[in-house]
């Protein structure tokens, strides 16, 4: 017999301190459960994304007088534990450098402080050999990007089979006879949709985030769109109804319908709500600029708003004066609702609706956001929380007569498509060569995978396509890397979210040769037709 603790902590980032008491308290658990080995995480001392701390000494030497306190317990019991990007065997039974001693074992310990990624899953280093995994909970960051760490520790058999595994996204102590675990019966995998661990990641991320910062309330600017109803389902579900505060602010272009499904929503959700207009604060400001003239060296002049720079104040009142004043005013913060795909060009008004302590739907793509909204309302609520009006309607900013939803007009994107051309851009590293390629062999849909005969429907003519596909790789490139860079923090749920997963610098777009060469003749065929 030979028993092995998994001890699947929650791990706090440059808290040496508190990591450590937490892990003498789970060793005397496993000494308690007459373990032979206790298994931690990696960095489970340190935290795995502490940025410049390990360049510290002050820190370091923290980390060391901790490290010595495990040691220190490691009587009676083997300890495996990671610090500093390294990893120690503390026991007083063997004195082995920790690469000698997990050498000589017969079977395959694997450490990790390794983030929930969608998709991804652990796959045991080495056949034929019995496998420990054992990985870390809760949520630690790189500035920008906030990371949840879901644990699944597991314990795998000699043909890579899971026969003990431990609960996703709990913090847990669970002991296996390591003599046994071949003639353990093997489980089945989880069966888990993509939409469902969406979901459990975004929701134990952001309740821990929350309680990491310190904040019980928050606002959130509803606008009868999705995004918003989503956050607002979410936040609702983790703080409660009584600490959501909902506003609605209508001008003159936000349509009746739009307006109801924000009540509706707030009455199904129970949460606290308020309309305020802000037609009459951008009708002022709009004045206030205009009859305020500008005193140059030649003569004086007046400025003149555009329709576009009204559209940008209306962002900019809800969220810089409204939403941030409510959030000021009941001692909470307010949201950022933006998703991936209108992250990726800045299809949002800087200093607006970009603005707010947190995006927790940042990395998700639209297709994403809808299939959450059915989630929360079938599987979360069990009930339609979330309106149907809102998930039907066509996605819309509402900031011009142009976006009239009664119409059916709405946002500049072609969500079914844009969604998969700008994931493309993305995550997946192609360039408008690749794309116009693709195009060109008519295996463009396939490739970006979304719906077949999309880009005919929404492009009818390769100057219509060429002239989409520019115009969004553009901004993609450009004005959005700056807006980026500007935005809030951003949890992650795919290995490529925007902040320390994708590295980007500012400098004007850029078309290769070969792209410029395939467009003109492209557009000099279609032109001979």
């Amino acid at each position: 017999m030979l028993k092995v603790a998994l001890a699947q902590i929650e791990i706090y980032a440059g808290q040496p301190a508190r990591n450590a008491e937490k892990i003498l308290n789970f060793i005397e658990q496993a000494k308690n459960q007459n373990a032979d080995i206790v298994v931690f995480p990696a960095n489970a001392i340190s935290g795995a994304f502490i940025g410049d701390n390990l360049q510290k000494e002050s820190f370091l030497r923290d980390c060391k007088f901790f490290e010595q306190k495990i040691f220190d317990a490691s009587t009676d019991i083997t300890v495996i534990f990671g610090s500093r990007d390294k990893i120690f065997v503390a026991s007083d039974r063997e004195n082995l450098p920790s690469e000698e001693y997990l050498n000589r074992l017969d079977y395959n310990i694997d450490i990790a402080a390794k983030p929930f990624w969608l998709g991804e899953s652990y796959v045991p280093v080495k056949n034929d050999f019995l496998s420990i995994y054992v990985n870390a909970v809760g949520i630690q960051n790189r500035g920008k990007t906030i990371y949840t760490f879901d644990g699944r520790s597991a314990v795998y058999n000699s043909r890579g089979e899971i026969v003990h595994r431990l609960e996703p996204f709990a913090e847990m102590l669970s002991v296996v006879d390591i003599m046994q675990v071949d003639k353990m019966p093997t489980l089945e995998n989880f069966k888990v949709s993509e939409t469902a661990q969406i979901y459990h990641a975004l929701s134990y991320g952001v309740e821990k985030f929350l309680k990491q910062i310190g904040v019980d309330k928050v606002v959130i600017g509803i606008s009868g769109g999705i995004d918003s109803a989503v956050a607002a389902a979410l936040y609702t579900k983790i703080l409660g109804a009584e600490n959501i505060y909902l506003v609605n602010m209508p001008s003159v272009f936000n349509s009746a319908t739009t307006r109801g499904l924000s009540e509706q929503l707030a009455k199904n959700l129970g949460c606290n709500y308020a309309v305020v207009p802000i037609q009459e604060s951008v009708d002022f400001t709009v004045k206030q600029l205009e009859n305020t003239p500008f005193v140059s060296r030649d003569k004086n002049f007046n400025l003149q708003i555009s329709n576009f720079v009204k559209e940008n104040i209306q962002a900019r009142d809800r969220s810089g004066r409204i939403l941030a004043a409510v959030a000021a005013s009941v001692g909470g913060v307010f949201t950022c609702n933006a998703n991936k795909a209108e992250t990726t060009v800045g299809y949002a008004t800087l200093y607006g609706d970009e603005a707010g302590f947190f995006c927790a739907l940042a990395d998700l793509w639209k297709f994403q956001v809808y299939n959450l909204a059915r989630y929360l309302n079938q599987n979360i609520y069990n009930r339609e929380v979330i309106p149907q009006g809102i998930i039907d309607i066509v996605p819309s900013a509402e900031l011009s007569n142009a976006q009239n939803v009664d119409e059916g007009k709405g946002d500049p994107l072609k969500y079914p498509y844009h969604d998969f051309l700008f994931r493309a851009f993305m995550e997946d590293g192609m360039s408008p060569e690749d794309i116009l390629n693709w195009y060109v062999a008519g295996t463009l849909e396939n490739k970006i995978g979304c719906e077949v005969g999309l880009v005919q429907k929404y492009f009818p003519t390769a100057k219509d396509f060429i002239a989409d596909l520019e115009r969004w790789w553009k901004l993609f490139t450009g004005m959005a890397v700056a807006k980026r860079i500007q935005s809030p923090p951003i949890l992650a749920v795919s290995r490529r979210a925007y902040g320390a997963d994708y590295a980007e610098s500012q400098y004007p777009p850029y078309f290769t040769q070969a792209y410029e060469n395939l467009k003109a003749s492209i557009l000099e065929n279609e032109r001979m037709m």
